[in-house]
């Protein structure tokens, strides 16, 4: 079940017997996939992983990670009126791979999207991959035309990252998912300047035994700032004898110290079911 305190944040409990809650918390479009790499006007391998955003015209744009025929990914923009159909897709890689920056030669991937209203800008966070690993690198956008780089922020081995839409006691605050000693853990990192990091933190803690969420966890899309705390869509991944399993589940940090989690759901919320969640489409 999930705490009342995250219903109250701005979700609702899935069903169970009597409970008078009558619709699960998601629900699947009957349309889905919504993109497919049979609507790309270039030849792709794959589309998936996509950080979505809603413009200022009421557009939604879905800055997809795209995998090629090479193996390598590069980011695409698709934008909708509905946000469900009529894709206008780039005909061509939106944002690529660029040889200047040395931890983006095997491709760039991931992206999770925020505005930032002090800047007017969007930024993106995203995973650039190389010899060393994943690691994490940002841009900034007005448009999702043109981009200024700030190259890798977290070294390798690091991802799931997205920026906070504000500051945070004076300074840029950053979650990010580095694999350390300490295990996959979710932690956040503090800047002055978008360049600097420091200050880091375990802000949630990859359960142990047989959760869900007992292998390793990273964020979903970036957290979302409601009056009770920043709410969280996070994901989990547990080891099987047939292969890895990941779920999405809940929890709620401080406003003003986001370190510090407030509530976290026991269950999963959200898990494949269906046929193009299960396998390769």
């Amino acid at each position: 079940m999930v705490p009342a305190e995250l219903l109250q944040a701005g979700v609702q409990d899935k069903p169970t017997p009597g409970s008078c809650v009558d619709r699960p918390l998601f629900t699947r479009h009957a349309g889905n996939p919504i993109l497919s790499r049979e609507l790309w006007p270039y030849p792709i391998n794959s589309v998936f992983n996509a950080g979505a955003v809603s413009l200022a015209d009421g557009e939604t744009l879905l800055l997809c990670r795209v995998e090629d025929r090479t193996g390598l990914s590069h980011l695409c923009a698709a934008r909708s009126t509905n946000g469900v159909d009529d894709w206008r897709i780039d005909p061509r890689p939106t944002l690529a791979a660029n040889p200047e920056y040395p931890e983006e030669i095997w491709g760039i991937e991931d992206p999770r999207i925020t505005y930032v209203p002090e800047l007017e800008q969007y930024a993106v966070a995203y995973t650039s991959f190389s010899r060393g690993g994943p690691g994490v690198s940002l841009a900034l956008t007005k448009d999702f035309r043109t981009f200024e780089r700030y190259g890798v922020i977290m070294q390798p081995e690091d991802k799931d990252a997205a920026l906070l839409p504000r500051r945070i006691g004076g300074r840029w605050a950053l979650v990010h998912r580095p694999v350390t000693p300490l295990g996959a853990h979710m932690w956040i990192s503090y800047s002055p300047d978008l360049h600097h990091w420091g200050s880091h933190k375990i802000m949630l803690a990859a359960r142990r035994g047989g959760w869900w969420d007992a292998n390793k966890i990273g964020l979903c899309s970036p957290p979302i700032e409601t009056p009770r705390g920043w709410l969280t869509i996070y994901h989990g991944v547990r080891q099987t004898a047939s292969g890895s399993i990941y779920r999405l589940g809940l929890a709620l940090f401080d406003l003003e110290r986001p370190e510090i989690c407030l509530l976290r759901g026991d269950s999963w919320m959200f898990g494949p079911e269906a046929s193009y969640e299960r396998g390769a489409t």
